[in-house]
């Protein structure tokens, strides 16, 4: 039975879909004005490994994820380099799929843009208003949040403990400090769309509830984004959503929201010199280290990153991924139907506990924990194969195997190459110069040619470069 914790009732409830055998995910995108941050990733890492085990367990999943191609920040990016806000956008959204591709995210089913769906939005903000939740003023429409007794359900918070902390120098023209903006009308020079209220474009809020409703449907299963979205942008989608559909158990059932990532142990901050974009991260550590380093801790969990964690996790992830190509190695290799059912109830048993880690609350941290047990048993049995001269049960080895590629799958590892970037040119020595020595040495040895095959493993350690002997053969690593 999975179950999930649900921020609106602050407590983990069992996952009954709307539809059975479906799911349908809505999870607040980037706004590319700039490339996206550790901060951001962390998300749609979350959100993808949720994906692939809902997947997994049979299930259709119908992934919605927005791009808020129009925003303050875009229009102060192009103004800033004399540019139109589409070369910004465009520049960003390639690089969002740039860094998410190197962290092994699966793209979303649909990926719809605000810009493309100014109707939409505007339809939906005439709704409000002919019902009664929202006013025009001067060309800008807000939200009148009085208008619904449920403001405030999903953060906490009370709307008369809002207002008495509302700034002096909020828009006074307001019917209550905390209305929020639905249309916005336009200023000189910026981007703007013709509407009832004159031209303008959309608040922030509106888009997301006009995109998740046409495309998933007034009820849907879950909407998720980091915990900085629970307010107010939830919150506010929430409010004109529910409004808008005219009931208030409609739209999102379950809400998820992972914890923050703070550098060294910081919040993260341009003025603290400490926020690290994907691209720049990817320069030093490969993707699935990266992701590896996110599904380390649980999602809800606070994140810290620092390089000492990431190497940590770098380290994890290379025994993994040894273990892994060890196993299939050893399954080139003939053998035979044996009877060493410990292997298969072994597989079993690991493959049983690593989905009860993901039924509680998509737990990556203790499902992980179970793939560096079987990591263990995969060595331990590969070594009696390859050293010891024991029997090869090939099949109930590739049962094992079989189990640990399944849980690599839903943790979304063992996609990508795990060599350092810089590792191609390092300290004068390139990647295909490293290679062509490795096989030297292992024809080297072959010839029991010791003293060569010491030669240049000596030579190559002097160079800063490790070799790593196992069965699967030699790999190297920076020291």
């Amino acid at each position: 039975m999975l179950k999930v914790y649900n921020t609106m009732t602050r407590k983990k409830e069992e996952f009954v879909p709307q539809e059975p055998g479906k799911v349908g995910m809505y999870v607040c995108g980037v706004t590319p004005y700039n490339h996206p941050h550790i901060g951001n990733a962390r998300p749609f890492v979350t959100w993808d490994v949720i994906k692939r085990y809902f997947r997994k367990r049979g299930f259709e999943v119908k992934h919605i994820q927005n791009f808020t191609d129009m925003d303050d920040k875009i229009i102060k990016a192009a103004n800033t380099e004399g540019v139109s806000w589409q070369v910004i956008t465009d520049r960003y959204i390639k690089g969002y799929f740039e860094a998410m591709d190197k962290l092994n995210v699966q793209h979303a089913d649909l990926y719809p843009k605000v810009t493309e769906h100014m109707q939409d939005i505007i339809d939906m903000v005439q709704r409000l208003i002919d019902r009664g939740y929202a006013y025009e003023l001067e060309g800008d429409v807000y939200f009148s949040v009085e208008k619904f007794p449920e403001y405030g359900k999903l953060s906490g918070r009370k709307l008369e403990d809002m207002q008495a902390g509302a700034r002096v120098e909020v828009d006074t023209r307001k019917h209550n400090p905390m209305d929020f903006a639905l249309w916005k009308s336009a200023k000189p020079g910026e981007p703007s769309w013709e509407s009832p209220w004159g031209q303008g474009r959309p608040g922030w809020h509106i888009e997301c509830s006009t995109m998740s409703l046409k495309y998933l449907g007034e009820t849907f299963d879950f909407h998720g984004g980091g915990s900085d979205l629970i307010f107010p942008h939830h919150e506010n989608e929430i409010a004109q959503s529910q409004c808008c559909c005219g009931d208030y158990h409609s739209f999102a059932q379950y809400w998820l929201h992972n914890g923050f990532i703070t550098i060294d142990n910081e919040k993260m901050s341009k003025s603290l010199n400490n926020f690290i974009t994907v691209p720049d991260i990817l320069k030093l550590y490969p993707g699935e280290v990266v992701r590896f380093f996110i599904l380390r801790t649980h999602y809800r969990s606070p994140l810290d990153f620092s390089e000492e964690r990431i190497k940590e996790a770098q380290a994890g992830l290379v025994r993994l991924r040894t273990a892994y190509d060890n196993g299939r190695s050893l399954l080139e290799q003939a053998g035979a139907a044996g009877a060493d059912t410990l292997l298969a109830e072994t597989a079993d048993k690991a493959l049983a506990d690593f989905y009860e880690a993901m039924d509680d609350d998509f737990n990556t941290a203790l499902a992980i924990g179970y793939m560096f047990t079987l990591a263990k048993e995969i060595n331990t049995y590969v070594n009696s194969v390859v050293n010891k001269g024991a029997a090869f049960d090939k099949v109930n080895f590739g049962r094992l195997m079989d189990v640990y590629s399944e849980m690599a799958e839903v943790i979304g590892i063992f996609e990508g190459s795990l060599e350092m970037p810089e590792a191609e040119d390092a300290d004068g020595i390139s990647a295909e110069e490293i290679e062509a020595l490795i096989a030297e040495r292992a024809e080297a040895k072959k010839a029991k040619n010791w003293a060569r095959a010491d030669e240049i493993r000596d030579s190559l350690k002097a160079q800063g470069i490790i070799l790593e002997d196992s069965a699967a053969g030699t790999k190297w690593k920076k020291a």
